[in-house]
């Protein structure tokens, strides 16, 4: 197997079947020729090896806590959309059979239901068995909260309300795990660990990815694409570095979506990636809500992270709710044939928008502008219009929730969850077994010292000039980056204290 030295004089890096060793200097040998083009490469190659092990190896021991949490969460949150629909199947589902009631029935039942709430949207049942929601804005709410009455299109009947929240109109069993998995329910402060375990996630996996390539590509037969994604099965000694590495491997594309996806919803790093995406136009785009001569808003189209407000709306003014069906029928007809929602104007000179929502396989976000009175189509926006970046985004966000693909999505990341989690606890087993002791005299384990020191500039600056960068876009990237600096700074000096006093 092959090992690692940055200088002669200095400590050498020697992976071993358990792991990555440190072993006093060699005894002095004779002065070197000058080095050639090909070792001068070896050694960038080795330090820049030492390098990622010394940040896998203490992200791994502080950060992990933080990605472990976010798998655990994340498991759940994976299958919430099918758990929603067993708990709450009263509402969302009925026995009736027949022809649907027009909507401005379903709608006056729904008001007598919620008088003084202000109607604000119209969610017709997409399939036989489906119900219709009538959404009302709640003052009484919280940020991205509406408050639903869900009708039988059949009967006509209410079945039941309930709050549902943001742009795919969760309810509340989905909205806890879904708060769960972002702030552990802890409000502004409990958002940092998600976007600490978002930012890290794909870089501790990269990093990985590194050292896992080095280790093997030496002494395996590399004719096949197995060589990099099977387990070591020669050396039950390494089992738990094999295994580690290999799940990590496998779910590498899952976890490098999910930690992009992820980072858009945070703080820091999300209002980033927002000020990028308004520079190079890919934000979302949006239809024109406002009726010809008029003045009126525009409307998004379904912006990747869209919720609704809680705040009070407009009542709609009189016999507008009665032209629902009317424009529910334009729609159908212009081709929006996914499960839709027809937000209900709230002044005069604006138009009904029908557009498509987020639910479990559904690929396209169409939306349409209609003038209720006269049927006219006055704005279009097919999702086909859309930037590509844009599409590409509202389809991550879709699979990071579950939904891009339905249950075989929500069992990928089920999977990939649990995965990460293995991944987490045999590197905490891996350290455990090699940690510190009074024996070893190792303040924090036997990854490579003084990696960061040892580093060629022609390694080092590059890396340092990336990390600046990473570090200013994804600040929980740069902060925990920095104190990891520090510490293995301090750790040096403990060590000379100590070799000094010995």
């Amino acid at each position: 197997m092959p090992g690692c030295s940055l200088e002669p004089e200095r400590p050498l890096v020697t992976i071993t079947d358990s792991g990555v060793e440190t072993a006093p200097p060699p005894s002095p040998a004779p002065t070197p020729e000058p080095a050639s083009g090909k070792s001068t490469k070896r050694g960038a190659g080795n330090a820049f090896q030492a390098l990622m092990l010394r940040l896998h190896f203490y992200a791994g021991v502080f950060v992990a806590p933080f990605i472990l949490i976010a798998a655990v969460t994340g498991a759940l949150y994976a299958i919430s959309p099918t758990l929603e629909n067993f708990t709450s199947s009263g509402v969302l589902h009925t026995d009736s059979t027949g022809p649907a009631k027009p909507l401005k029935e379903q709608i006056a039942a729904a008001q007598a239901v919620e008088p003084t709430l202000a109607l604000v949207a119209v969610a017709p049942g997409q399939n036989a068995g489906d119900t219709t929601r009538v959404i009302f804005s709640d003052p009484s709410l919280g940020e991205s909260e509406r408050r639903a009455v869900f009708v039988d299109p059949v009967t006509a009947q209410t079945v039941g309300d309930d709050v549902v929240y943001g742009s795919s109109g969760a309810l509340p069993l989905r909205t806890w795990i879904d708060q769960l998995h972002k702030d552990l329910h802890l409000g502004k402060v409990g958002r940092f660990y998600s976007e600490i375990a978002a930012s890290w996630m794909w870089l501790v996996a990269l990093a990985g990815l590194v050292l896992w390539y080095r280790r093997v590509r030496a002494r395996r037969e590399k004719r096949s694409a197995g060589w990099l994604v099977r387990p070591d099965r020669s050396r039950p000694r390494a089992r738990t570095l094999n295994w580690h590495a290999v799940v990590g491997v496998w779910i590498l594309p899952v976890i490098l979506l999910l930690s992009a996806t992820g980072m858009t919803w945070s703080k820091y790093a999300g209002e980033n990636v927002t000020e990028l995406r308004k520079a190079m136009s890919w934000q979302t785009p949006a239809v024109n809500a406002k009726l010809p001569g008029t003045t009126g808003p525009a409307m998004t189209a379904g912006g990747e992270h869209a919720g609704h407000g809680g705040a009070p709306a407009a009542t709609p003014p009189a016999g507008k709710a009665a032209l629902a069906d009317t424009v529910y029928g334009v729609a159908r007809a212009n081709g929006l044939t996914g499960p839709l929602e027809i937000s209900i104007p709230a002044k005069d000179g604006m138009a009904f928008v029908a557009q498509e929502l987020r639910r479990p396989g559904q690929y396209t976000r169409d939306a349409i502008a209609v003038d209720g009175a006269t049927g006219n189509v006055t704005a279009k926006l097919p999702y086909a219009e859309w930037p590509l970046m844009a599409k590409l985004t509202n389809w991550g966000i879709q699979f990071h929730m579950g939904l891009l693909f339905g249950l075989v999505n929500q069992l990928l990341l089920l999977a990939a969850m649990v995965g990460l989690g293995t991944v987490v606890v045999r590197g905490y087993l891996m350290w455990w077994r090699r940690r510190p002791t009074k024996e070893s005299k190792l303040a924090v384990g036997k990854a490579p010292r003084r990696a960061f020191a040892q580093a060629p500039l022609v390694v080092l600056l590059p890396l340092a000039a990336g990390a600046a960068l990473v570090g200013w876009f994804a600040p929980m990237i740069g902060l925990p980056l920095l104190a990891f600096l520090v510490i293995d700074v301090l750790v040096g000096v403990g060590a000379r204290v100590r070799a000094k006093t010995a």
